[in-house]
């Protein structure tokens, strides 16, 4: 049966990232998707310009929407822009008793703009993060989460990692992109285990969303698969996302990958 698979996060009009990028993962991956909007973001291959948070009462009308009428296998949470809509999406995960859910910690752009303020972060680590199946920082996130001034290196990403899980949720993936490097170096664990993911770096400009593509794939296939499985087929899925983005002539900055890569023939 397909699974019907919810994203609640910001839009992306140029489609690369957020909403946009989800919706085009989960469809790409086999699943019915839906969204729930949390904020209009004015931005595109080269920046964010501008971004309006929704009404909370909004965002939690759409919430009920969903889940009154709809069953949902998973939900995939991205940017949500202020402190009250963390807290109203925590409240009503828990009304909902939602088992499966994957937390993208969006707080910057790869533009460096900041989506997020300090409020909200400390509102996802007492609030969402015990919530969560599994939360996927990457470095400068982690390093925002923990306080960090410095930036985490290779040798220490385990460590890390295993901190985060203090934040209460089940499972931690250190994303370690913006390492320097031929190859990117991710670890997920959980209390009890550790598991290493090294891949070929991928040398491309077509490069944005790929943060929101890799936690929406994991969140369509953890209803099927276990969590270091799930993690494995999503990173292959991005790998080829990647090397395919060439093929997509989008924008004059930072291009979005090619989500449907397995299915148009170009």
């Amino acid at each position: 049966m397909i699974k019907n698979i919810l994203t609640i996060a910001g839009t992306d009009p140029s489609g690369g990232a957020g909403i946009q990028a989800d919706i085009k993962t989960f469809s790409a991956l086999g699943t019915y998707a839906m969204s729930v909007i949390t904020a209009v973001v004015a931005q595109n291959t080269q920046g964010v310009r501008s971004f309006q948070i929704m009404d909370p009462n909004m965002v939690a009308d759409q919430i009920d929407a969903i889940f009154q009428d709809i069953h949902v296998d998973a939900v995939k949470i991205g940017m949500l822009g202020n402190e009250l809509i963390v807290r109203i999406v925590a409240h009503k995960l828990r009304e909902y008793n939602v088992a499966k859910v994957v937390i993208d910690p969006v707080m910057v752009a790869k533009s460096g703009d900041h989506l997020i303020n300090d409020a909200a972060v400390n509102a996802l680590k007492d609030e969402l993060f015990p919530l969560a199946t599994l939360i996927t920082p990457n470095i400068p996130e982690a390093c925002v989460l923990l306080n960090r001034n410095d930036p985490i290196t290779m040798l220490e990403m385990k460590e890390e990692a295993q901190k985060l899980l203090s934040f209460g949720s089940h499972w931690v993936l250190l994303k370690g992109g913006h390492l320097e490097g031929f190859n990117c170096f991710d670890v997920l664990c959980n209390k009890n285990e550790i598991f290493d993911y090294e891949d070929e770096r991928v040398l491309t400009n077509n490069n944005h969303g790929t943060g929101c593509t890799l936690s929406s794939a994991i969140t369509a296939l953890i209803p099927v698969m276990e969590i270091p499985d799930a993690v494995r087929e999503a990173k292959t899925y991005l790998g080829n996302a990647l090397k395919a983005g060439n093929q997509l002539q989008v924008g004059k900055g930072h291009g979005p990958v090619n989500h449907f890569y397995r299915i148009w023939n170009l």
